[in-house]
């Protein structure tokens, strides 16, 4: 039985390859939230580059500082941390992909009112490929989500269609743009809601998110995950250390020896751009951008 999913969201999400669960994040988790980013606000406040940390934006200096990206929230804040492994997050993940579950990666995308960073279209299985696409991101929306303010938006369905080419002459740019490969414009749903909510996107699922013009901030806490007999092919960006460290990434359930493997698309995210490993750089290899940048 399901945990806190209906069958029809369950339904739902197999079809169209997201979902939006409205406020499900307590008030209180999300006034803990705000407190932590004003502490990685402060920090970012007495930085000129970027570091392993904070991802800062290219307006940022010290006299305007200007944080876009908290890098592996889980790590550096126990905030963070406890809502991972709570229910909140875990309970509709399991709906979806089942018991036993492996943590890929976490991010805190800012987007700040007035500048926040687009983040061109892309599907995340293109930067790691794996023997299976039981493969999720759960988005924490800590501000209110509207058109104004660069929500993000997905290709309803695209999750299982091919896996597009996210390299531009030869080197891997991690983006691509739905017109040349076949997709209409007109079929993007922006993923709105009030501060609280959960977003849900398929590893699959093309994706991606405008320019904040907006007086309103838009931040996104990322919890990304698959189901652990997901196995990374050789040439992901997922990190490997060896099994005993990738066992220590388990969310919830049992690890396995055992990849499942599905026959499903796969893309080898190589050669990597000589940039610093952060999407924003790594689109910046894009020779047309589908969002406008500052």
């Amino acid at each position: 039985m399901a945990e806190t999913l209906t069958l029809q969201q369950i339904a739902d999400y197999q079809e169209h390859g997201y979902l939006v669960l409205e406020n499900r994040i307590p008030p209180e988790w999300l006034n803990r939230i705000y407190t932590e980013i004003a502490r990685f606000e402060e920090e970012a406040a007495g930085m000129t580059t970027s570091n392993d940390r904070l991802d800062l934006e290219d307006s940022h200096s010290q006299q305007n500082p200007r944080l876009r990206r908290i890098k592996l929230p889980h790590t550096i804040s126990d905030v963070m941390r406890e809502l991972m492994y709570s229910d909140l997050i875990l309970a509709p993940a399991r709906d979806l992909i089942g018991p036993d579950l492996r943590l890929h990666t976490t991010k805190l995308n800012m987007k700040s009112a007035g500048y926040g960073a687009a983040v061109e279209w892309h599907q995340d299985y293109a930067f790691y490929p794996h023997t299976n696409d039981d493969i999720l991101a759960i988005g924490v929306i800590l501000d209110d989500m509207a058109p104004e303010n660069g929500p993000l938006m997905v290709y309803p369905g695209s999750h299982k269609g091919p896996v597009f080419d996210h390299h531009v002459d030869g080197v891997f740019a991690g983006a691509m743009l739905p017109e040349e490969n076949g997709l209409n414009s007109g079929d993007a749903v922006q993923l709105t809601g009030p501060a609280g909510s959960v977003s849900i996107h398929h590893g699959r699922i093309v994706h991606g998110s405008a320019l904040n013009r907006s007086d309103r901030a838009r931040r996104i806490l990322f919890y990304e995950m698959m189901a652990a007999d997901a196995f990374p092919i050789m040439g992901s960006m997922t990190k490997w250390d060896g099994i005993a460290d990738y066992n220590t990434r388990m969310l919830c359930g049992e690890p396995t020896l055992n990849p499942r493997l599905k026959d499903i698309p796969v893309r080898i995210p190589q050669p990597q751009p000589d940039v610093p490993i952060s999407i924003y750089e790594i689109q910046k290899g894009m020779k047309k951008r589908a969002f406008d940048t500052i």
